[in-house]
């Protein structure tokens, strides 16, 4: 199912209008037509929305020049009740149909939804058809592994899709996977119970870095003992580590069952840090066994070939190469499992579309599985999308915990937060509470991360930069976060300097004749269709560019339209107005990347 197209207020007017005149003109079209069209003028001088007229050319049979010349002539000859209030002015510049819009309609019209208290600006209603019940599958580590820096882009990238979706309108399911059985399962579980020297940590919080740091060392000892008489024993116990997972039971399988934990209860802090929640937890331990048996079923009716004991279909002819589903031993493969967890997902919780945030290494992967899913005759195998993203690198390379070169996650936070605390909040040491320095350097800290991560288009690398993510005056969290904290700070102290004047009548938008209040006005009124944006493109980077615009655009305001010492109590009260409406939209673009908004830095 298709979402109707959202249509802002202003769009919404112009299209209502401009719809009229251009039938009489003898072209067909539509409302939705009509707003699909509009764009910013390249300049304030040039208006403030514009209309290009090239859609129109072929049905109107007329250059595009000259239709905007007529349109142009025909609103100026209309008189000013046949017009909407909204305009202002209407003027032809080349192909394009430019408006002025009337400053005080547009703040009646938009901005005042935001100050609203039920918040009617940040609620889009979509008409039509009902929106598809989607699931989005991210943040799928591996236990007895260490959670690193680069397991976060994932998350953060996971975690703005479902607000993003959520806010326009989806029902959305948040589910994780991690990988709790495997090869890297059986390597730390080898060197725990045969070379383990290491002491194990007495609290339980240290356990999961613990295991990730064990197999490091496991997998080291496995490469080094290659070649030499130990390696077949070596080969030897890992299958049967493999065998007593997949069976449930033997000593190996309990001491997998003890030290899963410790990885589990590292992964559920770092979302409690994070404020990621899940609604449903798949393991690869629960698919195994099942996705065996589902391969073989479908070998039995002759979709699967079989050699040598090995099981896979050959996809050569899609340029897929060829899926292996079962090794030769019987053991299933990633694919294995995510066939039967596809069919689990849409069985139980009757969605209609599943996303996967999975990093790029894996696209033949799920193209693999998808494409089998569409031989097994499953039905929403057309429904499966693999939402790739790039890697997070170090300045002096990839990260691998194979080779130990990563940074892990709880030592990033604890760094962070002690740079946060000593550059910005040591001199609020004496006049807040610790609990307020300790919960601001938390906020402050994951709006650096989650900024970092999701400023960056998904299909590019980021490079982890820590002290650039930690500026606030540069593109990143922390500069948004101090952003909406200096707006929050004004308006607590300007705001009863013009408590009559708010209190006795409307808000006088129309004293905002600056060019900075023109441009913030209107940056405000596109945040609706920004958030679409980056829903229907699966790109929080639209969002946060447009904070950061936003941003932008507020100190240059402050800096020449005083709110404090304003010219009369009418231009004050508007430039509060206009500076809470920032206040809000920081605030809510913000919550959309998962990142908190302090009130004060």
């Amino acid at each position: 199912m298709q979402r109707q197209e959202y249509i802002d207020p202003i769009k919404k007017d112009l299209s209502h209008f401009l719809l009229g005149i251009i039938e009489k003109s003898g072209a067909a079209c539509s409302v939705d037509m009509l707003q699909k069209n509009f764009c910013a003028p390249p300049s304030l001088d040039l208006g403030h929305i514009a209309f290009p007229c090239f859609f129109l050319a072929k049905s109107l049979k007329k250059a595009p020049l000259q239709i905007a010349s007529t349109l142009a002539q025909t609103i100026a000859a209309l008189p000013a009740a046949a017009r909407p209030t909204l305009i202002k002015q209407a003027k032809a510049e080349g192909p394009y149909l430019n408006f002025y819009l009337d400053l005080k309609e547009l703040g009646t019209l938009v901005l005042e939804q935001i100050l609203q208290e039920d918040q009617t600006f940040f609620k889009i209603t979509i008409s039509g058809q009902a929106l598809p019940k989607t699931m989005i599958e991210f943040s799928q580590p591996n236990t007895h592994k260490e959670l690193h820096v680069g397991h976060m882009r994932n998350l953060a990238l996971g975690d703005s899709l479902i607000r993003l979706y959520r806010y326009c309108g989806f029902p959305v399911v948040s589910t994780t996977f991690p990988g709790d059985v495997g090869t890297h399962v059986a390597k730390c579980l080898w060197y725990l119970k045969h070379h383990q020297k290491e002491a194990i940590p007495t609290t339980m919080e240290k356990r999961g870095e613990f295991l990730g740091k064990i197999y490091t060392l496991a997998h080291k000892k496995l490469e080094e003992e290659l070649g030499t008489p130990l390696e077949s024993e070596n080969r030897e116990i890992l299958t049967q580590i493999l065998k007593e997972l997949h069976q449930g039971h033997g000593e190996y399988f309990n001491l997998w069952k003890e030290s899963r934990e410790w990885s589990l209860l590292q992964m559920r802090n770092l979302y409690k840090w994070s404020d990621v929640h899940f609604d449903q937890w798949y393991f690869e331990s629960e698919v195994d066994a099942p996705s065996v048996a589902l391969i073989k079923k479908y070998l039995e009716k002759g979709l699967f070939v079989q050699s040598e004991g090995a099981v896979g279909v050959d996809l050569s002819s899609d340029n897929l190469g060829f899926c292996l589903l079962l090794k030769s031993d019987g053991n299933g493969l990633y694919a294995t499992k995510d066939i039967e967890l596809a069919r689990r997902k849409f069985e139980e919780h009757k969605i209609e579309k599943s996303i996967y945030v999975v990093d790029v290494r894996q696209s033949l992967h799920f193209a693999q599985v998808f494409k089998v899913l569409e031989l097994m005759g499953f039905a929403h195998a057309k429904d499966c999308i693999h939402l790739a993203y790039d890697f997070v690198e170090l300045p002096d390379g990839a990260m691998s915990s194979r080779k130990g070169n990563i940074v892990p996650i709880q030592e990033l936070i604890d760094e962070m937060v002690k740079l946060i605390r000593n550059n910005y909040l040591l001199q609020y040491e004496n006049l807040w509470s610790e609990e307020e320095i300790a919960r601001t350097a938390h906020h402050v800290a994951i709006g650096a991360i989650k900024y970092g991560m999701l400023r960056i288009d998904p299909q590019r690398k980021i490079v982890f930069d820590l002290p650039e993510w930690l500026k606030i005056d540069g593109e990143s969290g922390p500069y948004i976060q101090y952003s909406h904290a200096r707006i929050s700070s004004l308006i607590e102290k300007v705001a009863p300097k013009y408590a009559a004047s708010a209190n006795n009548s409307a808000i006088p938008w129309e004293e905002l004749k600056e060019r900075s209040e023109e441009a913030l006005m209107l940056k405000l009124a596109d945040f609706n269709q920004v958030v679409i944006s980056a829903q229907e493109n699966n790109r929080p980077s639209f969002v946060c560019a447009y904070l950061y615009d936003l941003c932008k655009l507020y100190n240059n305001f402050y800096a020449e339209c005083s709110v404090a010492h304003a010219a009369s109590p009418e231009i004050g009260s508007a430039r509060l107005a206009l500076s809470k409406c920032v206040r809000e939209v920081l605030r809510e673009g913000l919550s959309l990347l998962g990142i908190p908004a302090p009130k004060r830095m």
